[in-house]
């Protein structure tokens, strides 16, 4: 079962989202990008108030994800990239991303904060950065 509706249209949308923001970071990578994705359509705070499906929350401007703006992420969806947007539809979560709604891929060390986010954590190229609870309940909730 999804925890986020998601049409064919929108889980191939998602996999090429996750492919151009961090193919280089693995599959593990892809999927953590993926949570942050699924954690920004669900989440319905902060920046995100207004971000209600894939599609929003893939184009978002601003704020959005910078390979919507390069040729790769035009590419076509491959099988592998489809089946990691399943999973993460789904509700799979990965450690330091399972609550996150940022990342970015810092020169050196993750700072402590971003945008007054607190990091979660690194996998590979990418440092993760999660609101609190109390700004924003619904990404911690279960699914």
């Amino acid at each position: 079962m999804a925890v986020v509706k998601a049409t064919e249209a929108d889980v191939k949308l998602l996999a090429r989202l996750m492919r151009a923001e961090a193919e280089g970071d693995g599959k593990l990578g892809m999927l953590m990008v993926g949570n942050v994705g699924v954690n920004r359509t669900r989440a319905g705070c902060l920046d995100f108030k207004e971000i209600t499906d894939i599609r929003r929350m893939v184009y978002q401007r601003p704020g959005g994800f910078e390979a919507t703006i390069k040729g790769y992420f035009y590419q076509g969806a491959r099988d592998i990239d489809i089946e990691l947007a399943r999973k993460v539809i789904k509700g799979e979560r990965h450690h330091p991303a399972s609550n996150a709604l940022w990342f970015f891929r810092p020169e050196g060390n993750c700072p402590a904060q971003w945008y007054n986010q607190w990091n979660t954590g690194r996998h590979k190229s990418h440092c993760f950065y999660s609101p609190t609870e109390s700004d924003c309940p619904e990404v911690y909730g279960t699914f």
